[in-house]
């Protein structure tokens, strides 16, 4: 499995709790934002089109701890931004180690190599490292030739220091199937523990607007990815999310299930959505409209998404709400081959994306020039 047991019991038992306390809605993933800072422009992200007086600041390690023990959480995703550009992101870390949060650290792996100093290897941390694809896709993903070896290298140098990583791997329009589960392979042979996928969101802020996926859309790339699947492939993350996102399953959107906390508070609603932020994490709680938001609520924003900050905790509390529940997390661990012959045909056929892909370019300054701008 890629998720160790002790891991996957932390995360039942809270689960479990809060079922027996009754509540509707609990947390199961923080997202601590401690800074927007990065060394990359991705062009479907909109985190790096923040003024540059904002890109200066982050959150101190006290204000980080604070916001992780009003929340809750056995689990805690510090993105960005990149992470790795926190002065004290070493303090952060070995904060929540000591909370004895496990701890998902997101990055794009740049700085990871010089940095794997700063941290001791331990069961509650993990580097989730940035990983679009094979290295053209991946490179032309986050605009920066050379970005995959570099990457590759950093995950290399945590592996053989003893830490424990995964991949998170964003998809958008034009995505070839073939070349994902080709990657797929490749990951697999270098050692990762697991694999995340999801489909990208079409942040209003990103420079490229066009190859962002409808649901459609998004469903069918991802039943010719996950389908007739390879046994040798590990996912660090809900099975029934990913038949979700393969179509299989049908859930509503519970942002509160990954609340973002960042320098402006407690994002409204989700990590995607910025509709103002709360002071407290109650306050988020009680003061968010939640019908407002989701695919059934009619909310254009939230029209095509199907990205895991809105819709994994639906799929944890789907499995643990029922033993129907449970079986269909067991069958999906332990038969998660999905024949299918549709799938299949798409893969030989190909999937032509609705608007052609530009060349790499660099939409941004080199990742060491962009990182003196904001200093």
């Amino acid at each position: 499995m890629a998720v160790p047991v002790k891991q996957m019991w932390t995360v039942a038992s809270y689960v479990l709790r809060q079922k027996m306390k009754g509540r509707k809605r609990y947390p199961l993933v923080m997202m601590l934002e401690p800074l927007f800072r990065c060394n990359l422009a991705c062009a479907g992200c909109g985190k790096i089109q923040y003024p540059a007086h904002i890109l200066k600041q982050h959150l101190s390690a006290e204000e980080c701890m604070r916001a992780v023990d009003e929340c809750g959480t056995p689990m805690v995703s510090i993105p960005g931004g990149e992470p790795l550009l926190h002065p004290e992101i070493d303090k952060i870390v070995e904060g929540l180690v000591a909370r004895k949060k496990y701890i998902y650290l997101c990055t794009n792996a740049l700085l990871l190599k010089e940095k794997l100093h700063l941290f001791t290897p331990s069961t509650y941390l993990t580097f989730n490292v940035h990983m679009d694809g094979e290295r053209e896709h991946h490179d032309m993903s986050v605009c920066r030739e050379g970005g995959f070896d570099q990457a590759k290298e950093g995950i290399k140098a945590a592996l053989a220091a003893g830490f424990r990583v995964t991949t998170n791997s964003t998809l958008f329009d034009g995505t070839d199937p073939n070349s994902v589960r080709n990657f797929f392979d490749e990951m697999m042979e270098l050692g990762v523990e697991g694999m995340t996928v999801s489909p990208g969101y079409s942040y209003e802020k990103a420079p490229d607007q066009q190859h962002f996926l409808g649901r459609a859309r998004t469903r069918r790339l991802f039943a010719a990815i996950l389908a007739n699947r390879k046994s040798s492939w590990k996912f660090n993350m809900s099975p029934l999310f990913l038949e979700f996102l393969m179509g299989e399953r049908h859930y509503s959107c519970t942002p509160w299930g990954m609340p973002t906390f960042n320098m402006f508070g407690w994002q409204k609603p989700c990590y995607l959505l910025q509709d103002g932020y709360a002071d407290t994490f109650q306050e988020l709680l009680d003061s968010t409209e939640w019908d407002n938001y989701g695919t059934e609520s009619g909310n254009p924003q939230c029209a095509n998404c199907m990205v895991h900050c809105g819709y994994e905790a639906s799929a944890v509390d789907d499995t643990f709400s029922s033993v129907r529940g449970l079986m269909a997390a067991a069958k999906a661990t332990f038969f998660s081959k999905y024949p299918n012959a549709e799938a299949m045909k798409t893969l030989r056929e190909g999937i032509k994306p609705v608007h052609a892909r530009n060349p790499l370019v660099k939409i941004a300054p080199p990742a060491q020039d962009l990182q003196e701008t904001v200093q």
